[in-house]
């Protein structure tokens, strides 16, 4: 998401930073090309107006401090301004849960924008953060096999799922799944409602029958960025047709423009709550304005980076690893194990986004063979391999070299690859165990100072 404006933008900052000085007509050039980037990146013309503008007012006779160059000033004044564009206030951020139970989540939006899996997500999330008792419904008796899918997608996250009923309407089945949730203890009611034109009078006036029944404390709109500016219109219509209390950005993975985010939230007034960043059940995350704010200007992630290795990475196995590094005991076995966290994270390319500085070396990383692809098949290769050839790397020989490309769907000269990579890996985790405890603690101090 954002990589491309992310790439314009540095473009011009690169430029501003090589300046000792800053005219006028410098920091006028530079706006005109931010303006470009975010009108190319798809954010709506009067919110990029009133960006630029705001831009503008603080970058134009600014007082510079003498430690920071005007580059660097003028790089800070977008970074604020991102943030206020995009930030809410703190308990409109959150989801809110602070009720009565059962709490009703209403979620919305047009048919394709990934309500349903949204709604197993968010699901997952709640049920993963707060051990809060769940109960998701469809609503959609238009799209075939809509309740089913709903309900294929609670017994994947292990999250109960309303009985289907045929022939019920949307009302009945939200009157259903209120009673049921209320005798059953629940304390979460996530109702998956069909999708919809906001031109759609009839759609639109069922949809606010439903809201006016179950008094949702949340109502979400389901977005996908994909369609641009249309989502800033879309978002404005339902916004004013039923009144949204946040927005789930889908899709965000696979956009490179990211301008709907930029725009839904000042165009509505409403917060973007959660981002989707993937098809897995897990691959959800909550809108942090400073942190989207950080990526969009190549600062990286680094809070999201750890948060995200904490929910993939057992504390207990770490420290195992840890441990047999430490003795330069390290065989196949956890190099697979550390290539398939990678995976859950989101690949190379993903994290090394929230890297700071990083996200630049995400294409030269893929072709030194850091890439999602080569992962895979490196994994692939590790499974084409004995146990006993995995805890002792050494016996494999030309033979067994041969047996495993070819069990792997790879060369020869692939296997030799991987090998010569963890031949690599091992030696600068022996020289780790050859440091004493004094040397730890210096770098871990040298690690600290740097932090």
């Amino acid at each position: 998401m954002f990589s491309n404006l992310s790439q314009s933008l540095g473009k011009v900052f690169n430029k501003l930073r090589g300046r000792g000085v800053l005219s006028d007509e410098d920091v006028a050039a530079a706006l005109r090309e931010i303006r470009i980037a975010l009108l190319e990146a798809d954010v709506s013309l009067p919110v990029v107006k009133e960006f630029v503008n705001k831009i503008k007012e603080k970058a134009v006779g600014a007082n510079l401090i003498k430690s920071v160059t005007p580059g660097q000033l003028v790089v800070k004044i977008v970074s604020d301004e991102l943030i206020e564009l995009l930030k809410a206030e703190v308990d409109e951020q959150a989801l809110n849960l602070k009720a009565t139970p059962p709490v009703v989540i209403l979620m919305t939006g047009l048919q394709g924008s990934g309500k349903t899996t949204t709604s197993a997500k968010l699901a997952l999330k709640i049920k993963n953060q707060s051990k809060k008792k769940i109960l998701l419904a469809s609503l959609d008796t238009y799209r075939p096999a809509a309740q089913h899918q709903l309900e294929t997608l609670g017994k994947q996250i292990e999250v109960e799922s309303l009985e289907i009923i045929d022939g019920q309407k949307p009302l009945e089945i939200a009157k259903r799944a209120m009673k049921f949730a209320e005798i059953g203890g629940y304390d979460i009611l996530i109702l998956d409602t069909a999708g919809r034109l906001h031109t759609d009078t009839t759609m639109m006036d069922e949809l606010k029958a439903v809201k006016a029944l179950a008094k949702p404390l949340e109502v979400l709109l389901v977005a996908d960025s994909l369609t641009g500016q249309d989502a800033v219109n879309i978002a404005k219509e339902f916004n004013e047709a039923i009144g949204i209390t946040g927005i789930v950005l889908t899709r965000v993975d696979g956009d490179a423009r990211g301008g709907a985010a930029l725009s839904m939230r000042m165009v509505t007034g409403q917060p973007i709550k959660f981002i989707g960043v993937g098809e897995k059940p897990s691959d959800l995350e909550e809108f942090y304005a400073d942190r989207i704010a950080s990526r969009i200007l190549g600062m990286g992630d680094v809070v999201g980076l750890v948060e995200k290795a904490q929910e993939v990475i057992n504390e207990e196995e770490a420290n195992k690893l840890a441990l047999k590094m430490q003795k330069g005991v390290f065989d196949l076995n956890d190099l697979y194990s550390q290539l398939k966290n990678i995976g859950r994270m989101g690949g190379v390319s993903k994290l090394m986004g929230m890297v700071p500085g990083m996200g630049k070396m995400k294409d030269k990383l893929n072709d030194g063979g850091f890439g999602e692809k080569k992962i895979k098949q490196q994994m692939a290769i590790i499974e084409s391999m004995t146990k006993i050839e995995r805890k002792r790397p050494m016996l494999i020989n030309a033979s067994s070299k041969k047996r495993i490309a070819s069990g792997s769907g790879n060369k020869v000269e692939d296997v030799n690859r991987l090998l010569k990579q963890y031949q690599t890996m091992l030696k600068v985790m022996k020289q780790f165990g050859k440091m004493s405890p004094s040397d730890m603690e210096r770098m871990q101090r040298m690690m600290n100072v740097r932090q």
